[in-house]
């Protein structure tokens, strides 16, 4: 069988998890394939909220396998603290998770240099969510981490104490004083995350396929804060795009058939970084009110705008898109015009390409829409909904070139409809 892949098209926070826990049935797999607790995949069941930092979002299902790949980075304490929620909440996840031996550690004192970078950055700070995320990654990349599947060796101690003397060194450097307060409960962590399953990712994977079973790629954050190809320097620390599965994972190119692309109705954004449509006005606010657009891993408020159709057509080139969906739509209720972007004004020159680097003298001529001003969320079915709102849906498929497969009106599972 084949590995079909979700992600983002924007700057994350498009309502992934949601989706991939609608879709989790069709599969008997769901793995993570990048990123670490820099993510918040958000799921509402029953009127209950759970936000999912490490695990994947089929954690709800019985009988589908969650697999946290090798090009994942784990914390410890957060992976074990959500583990013992989603524990307490009567889901069994040790019978149905899988951990890649070859996934990274983050070190409690790679969340501090974390913050030693970010001060020491001063106005000009990334907006890291403080996680330790890129320097978890720079010691991938620098052939320096710690994988989880170490824990089980004799001299893992021994290894941990060279990597964290190292990274204290760092950090002194840098003129920070480290806080290592967290780090008998992480070696605390780790002795109980050996009681979970733990897996070679790609063998286990690839035998998986072989024997006909389906996987859906879970992405976190979003494509246009990929390392590589997002808004750089202001990107996350790894490759957020259909490409990173194949690494993630450990599968070839061939394996991969559909790719589900993630947007919203609109845009946001957190932390810096160049965000061409973002409003600083009423309508940015009524926006971020509107759709509760707060981080659900730093609580930090978004960033606002309308939807930019030059940065998506962008995110659908990068990764093969050929399943679209649409959420929080129902955000734009109570909105008479919704306005959209589908060309950039970079100097005295129109573009409707991204360019390399998004500079301050972009910029994003906006059109509108007829806003349809009523409650979508009443009914059930896509064809129940005003004329409106199918006018804006086909819109964004005429803009994007991608057919719309998925339309969600609110964050219930029931408030998510097919497009026939």
């Amino acid at each position: 069988m084949s590995v079909d892949v979700l992600l983002g098209l924007q700057w994350g926070d498009e309502g992934k998890g949601k989706i991939v826990d609608f879709l989790a049935s069709h599969y008997d797999f769901i793995a993570r394939y990048q990123g670490g607790p820099n993510a918040g995949h958000t799921i509402y069941l029953k009127g209950e909220k759970f936000v999912l930092h490490t695990i994947p979002s089929g954690i709800f299902h019985h009988e589908i396998g969650n697999i946290i790949g090798n090009g994942v980075v784990i914390n410890p304490i957060t992976l074990l603290s959500e583990i013992r929620n989603l524990e307490a909440a009567g889901i069994n996840v040790k019978s149905k998770l899988y951990i890649a031996k070859k996934a990274s550690l983050i070190l409690p004192t790679h969340i501090e240099l974390d913050k030693a970078s970010e001060q020491k950055r001063g106005d000009a700070k990334i907006g890291s969510t403080l996680r330790g995320i890129s320097p978890a990654y720079m010691d991938r990349t620098g052939r320096n981490a710690l994988k989880i599947g170490e824990i089980f060796s004799s001299n893992f101690i021994e290894k941990y104490n060279s990597l964290r003397d190292k990274h204290l060194e760092m950090i002194s450097s840098m003129g920070y004083t480290a806080d290592l307060s967290s780090e008998k409960a992480w070696i605390e962590s780790l002795e109980l995350l050996k009681n979970y399953s733990f897996i070679d990712c790609e063998q286990y994977v690839n035998q998986q396929l072989q024997q006909g079973k389906k996987i859906l790629a879970e992405g976190a954050q979003g494509a246009m804060l990929d390392i590589d190809y997002g808004t750089y320097p202001f990107v996350t620390s790894s490759n957020t795009i259909t490409g990173g599965v194949c690494a993630g994972l450990g599968v070839a190119p061939q394996k991969i058939k559909d790719v589900y692309g993630i947007t919203k109705a609109y845009c946001t954004r957190v932390g810096s970084g160049p965000f061409p449509t973002e409003l600083h006005d009423e309508i940015g606010e009524k926006l971020r009110k509107e759709g509760g657009e707060f981080g659900a891993t730093t609580g930090r408020p978004r960033r606002c705008g309308w939807i930019d159709f030059v940065a998506l057509r962008y995110a659908c080139m990068l990764n093969g898109v050929t399943k679209l969906c649409i959420t929080k739509i129902d955000v734009l209720n109570n909105f008479e015009e919704i306005g959209y972007c589908n060309k950039y004004k970079i100097g005295s020159e129109i573009s409707h390409n991204m360019p390399s680097y998004l500079t301050d003298d972009i910029s994003t001529p906006i059109q509108f829409a007829k806003g349809w001003n009523t409650d979508i969320t009443v009914g059930s079915g896509y064809d129940h909904l005003n004329e409106n709102v199918k006018n804006y849906v086909q819109l964004i498929e005429e803009k994007l070139g991608v057919k719309a497969n998925l339309v969600s009106v609110g964050p219930g599972r029931d408030e998510l409809f097919e497009i026939n």
